[in-house]
């Protein structure tokens, strides 16, 4: 049964085109006055039924019962359908990864990668800051789309044009603050400081930044749409296809955008007279001109109003926590050859099998709990063999995602080092080591997953906002570290890779 809360504000209503979870109604209240906050009161307890927060508690829930309970959409997903609806997007999103990594692999010997070791750092932050964006736009509309908010086109085109206009101003926000972050660590490298390097810096971060995402999302929104009309679940599909092409994209932006921008800006000709700046500040100028229009969009927006005030913190602290990453590749890449073409594949990788689990997450928390208070039989802190193997409502997808990563780095590591070497040149040490290491991040990433968007939602954040920052960030710090001390170990046994060639 549905209990009724117990007092009901008069400027509050229950509607009735509220999503429904097995054919029944789950009845929302929303507050007239703001519009901007909607909670679902319904939970499903170990026997199927819908339960409200003020009816008598039920049985526990058992490990095979917590399986069952749907994490993502509004009935149970038959585990093949939960797995043609997410390989197809995360091995099209591997082709992305390994064209990174190729990417990187060609213009590490560019002049402005050779002189400008601070561009190196900007490639994981970048490429981080761009899918915590893309994927937290994905998330919150996969939500909504869930939630059946998709079928007004009014109501979409609002939610899109708030949307977009919201990851522009993340955008030049974000980059702004990375490239600030790359000129430190250039500083502190190079012991100096040169006003030439900054405006390349910031101005190739800038306009890496706020390109991609608006051309990315606006496939984003395009996937996500016609996955809600052809009844296809869009967390198993948007996030992945987000980072599809994302990270190939962004690394060829930023290379192409710091090579020109260095040859405009005539360092080679060492006779400062000639140095010319118009370009960099000139572009500049433009994007931080727009940054006002953006805001107001925003701000007189529903869906993004209480983002634009809110859903910072995250995206900062992500930012500094893939800059470290950054600074790891950055040492690596002079010391490990190959190094720069496997590290995005570990990183994408982890980073969007972890976004697919924390948007399904999040959208069961929307459709099954209120802010603040936790389904029936979940809890923030799980064994790991239960939120990773059995035992959970997110064990069956993780397992599913596990087996998934295995087979895919599998195919993608061989592809690269194909591609990169021009044959197979892997060897027995080097492939077991590297798919220890890629394996270890994904488990990590999706039982911190499990935790912390529990955590978040406890606390009253949205997950969609607050967690994927957080993931990708530490997928991408992961997955460099555990890679670069793959390499290491490798080199102290006389291993390294491509020695056989």
């Amino acid at each position: 049964m549905v209990g009724a809360p117990d007092v009901v504000k008069p400027s509050d209503k229950v509607e009735d085109h509220s999503p429904h979870v097995n054919g029944s109604p789950v009845f929302t209240i929303s507050n007239d006055i703001n519009g901007d906050s909607t909670y679902n009161m319904a939970s499903i307890n170990s026997s199927g039924e819908l339960k409200s927060p003020g009816d008598p508690p039920d049985k526990k829930v058992t490990d095979a019962d917590a399986e069952k309970q749907p994490l993502s959409g509004k009935k149970e997903e038959r585990w093949w359908t939960t797995l043609m609806q997410v390989a197809v997007p995360f091995f099209i999103a591997g082709c992305g990864t390994i064209g990174a990594g190729l990417v990187l692999g060609t213009v590490r010997d560019w002049d402005v990668f050779l002189n400008v070791s601070a561009i190196f750092v900007l490639v994981p932050s970048l490429s981080g800051l761009k899918g915590n964006l893309d994927m937290c736009l994905a998330s919150r509309l996969s939500t909504q789309a869930n939630l059946g908010n998709m079928s007004s086109m009014r109501e979409v085109i609002s939610m899109v044009v708030g949307n977009i206009s919201l990851v522009q101003v993340q955008a030049i926000v974000a980059s702004s603050v990375v490239s600030v972050f790359a000129i430190v660590v250039n500083t502190i490298t190079e012991r100096a400081i040169s006003g030439p390097v900054v405006l390349l810096i910031t101005a190739s971060a800038i306009f890496t930044a706020t390109t991609t995402c608006f051309v990315l999302d606006f496939v984003m929104v395009l996937v996500i749409y016609a996955s809600h009309k052809f009844k296809v679940n869009p967390d198993n599909v948007a996030t992945p296809l987000a980072a599809s092409i994302g990270d190939i994209v962004s690394n060829s932006v930023l290379a192409v955008t710091a090579q020109y921008m260095y040859e405009q800006i005539h360092f080679d000709k060492g006779d400062q007279s000639e140095v010319s700046l118009w370009q960099p500040i000139a572009l500049m100028c433009v994007y931080y001109s727009l940054l006002p229009l953006w805001v107001f969009v925003v701000y007189r927006n529903k869906y993004t109003k209480k983002v634009l005030t809110t859903g910072w913190t995250p995206v900062i602290s992500a930012l500094f926590i893939s800059g470290i990453g950054g600074i790891v590749l950055d040492q690596a890449v002079d010391r490990y050859r190959g190094y720069e073409v496997f590290q995005p594949i570990v990183n994408g990788i982890g980073g969007n099998l972890v976004c697919v689990q924390s948007s399904r997450l999040a959208t069961h928390l929307h459709q099954t709990a209120i802010p603040g208070e936790l389904p029936e039989g979940a809890r923030i802190v799980e064994w790991p063999w239960k939120t990773l193997f059995y035992g959970t409502t997110a064990a069956k997808v993780a397992r599913m995602l596990i087996i998934l990563a295995l087979f895919g780095q599998i195919i993608f590591m061989t592809v690269a080092d194909f591609v990169y070497q021009g044959m197979v040149t892997i060897q027995l040490a080097f492939g077991l080591t590297y798919l220890m290491c890629a394996m270890l991040q994904v488990m990590v990433l999706l039982y911190l997953a499990y935790m912390l968007i529990h955590l978040m939602w406890k606390k009253k954040k949205d997950p969609d906002n607050a967690a994927i920052p957080y993931l990708t960030a530490l997928g991408d710090l992961l997955g460099s570290v555990f890679l670069g001390l793959a390499f290491v170990i490798l080199s102290l046994f006389g291993l390294e890779y491509g020695n056989n060639v």
